[in-house]
């Protein structure tokens, strides 16, 4: 009769041993002071707009003055524009048009990219202001006095390490403004030696001379989603005519927005008004916009 309550009481032991066992393990997994996983909050866009219907076809016409000279087909056509070809139609799609007309050639191209971070620890807003950067740093633009409000802010959250990218330093930027030649260079731009004109010149400052347009130099832009610059290039090949390509690019939340605007004029002599293509592509950049918010 002593045997029974042994075995019963070996069984008892077992079961204490294994209820034991899992409450440490749970206890283990919710201890005070385990580290929390936290998320980056995702970006305000979700989709992007369909590119070649986000600009109006009387704003078209206006931008490309060839194609009143078309035929109604061939309007039609080129009012529809050529989609740009991506991979993931869902993080990035463009559209370009072209039209040409008896004193110039004319094109347009515009780019929608959604950014999207892949790091959970960074906002898919950080990542599109880290990028933002970027480009603006790859435009090189000459000096404005104030700076980009995105530069300093939140470039250090790409975990691809493209914070840590060495930046250009440019007249005015906000780590060359201790430069001494900087401020020399600024302090004498009524009377620029010629070899300040003949760079201005190579990378299509449209007032290299000091001819009073300096507003019309390359610059960040104010008022334009929440942060935006704007680049002039006047480039020509050979004995081809002038080229000249205004580009603004803009910034919205975790979207990018690029707007290309160029014009051609068949004679060799004439050069492409800046001032007209800078306010037809910034007048364009601020409907896309518009577009994007909804």
């Amino acid at each position: 009769m002593a045997y029974v309550p042994g075995v019963a009481l070996l069984a008892a032991l077992a079961v204490g041993c294994s209820a034991g066992s899992g409450g440490g393990a749970s206890d283990a997994d919710s201890k005070p002071g385990n580290p929390a996983v936290t998320t980056a909050p995702p970006g305000k866009y979700r989709t992007l707009p369909a590119p070649c219907r986000a600009v109006p076809d009387s704003t078209l016409k206006d931008l490309l003055p060839g194609i009143a000279q078309l035929s109604r087909q061939q309007q039609e056509k080129a009012l529809r524009g050529a989609a740009t070809i991506t991979y993931d139609t869902d993080r990035k799609v463009g559209c370009r048009w072209k039209s040409t007309a008896p004193d110039s050639s004319r094109n347009l191209t515009i780019d929608f990219e959604r950014v999207v971070s892949y790091d959970p620890a960074v906002s898919d807003e950080d990542r599109a202001r880290a990028l933002y950067v970027k480009k603006e740093n790859a435009a090189e633009l000459p000096g404005t006095g104030g700076g980009s409000p995105e530069k300093g802010k939140g470039a250090t959250a790409s975990a691809e390490g493209e914070e840590k990218e060495k930046r250009t330093s440019k007249p005015g930027d906000d780590q060359g403004s201790a430069d001494p030649s900087a401020s020399s260079s600024a302090s004498s731009s009524a009377a620029p030696s010629p070899s300040a004109s003949a760079s201005a010149t190579a990378s299509g400052d449209p007032s290299p001379s000091g001819s009073g347009d300096e507003d019309l130099r390359p610059r960040v832009l104010g008022g334009l989603g929440d942060a935006a610059f704007l680049d002039d290039l006047l480039t020509r090949a050979g004995s081809t005519a002038q080229h000249r390509t205004v580009s603004v690019v803009f910034r919205t939340s975790n979207v990018l927005v690029t707007v290309r605007y160029g014009e051609q004029p068949t004679l060799v002599t004439k050069v492409p008004d800046s001032r007209e293509l800078q306010e037809k592509a910034r007048s364009l950049a601020r409907k896309l916009a518009e577009v994007i918010s909804g």
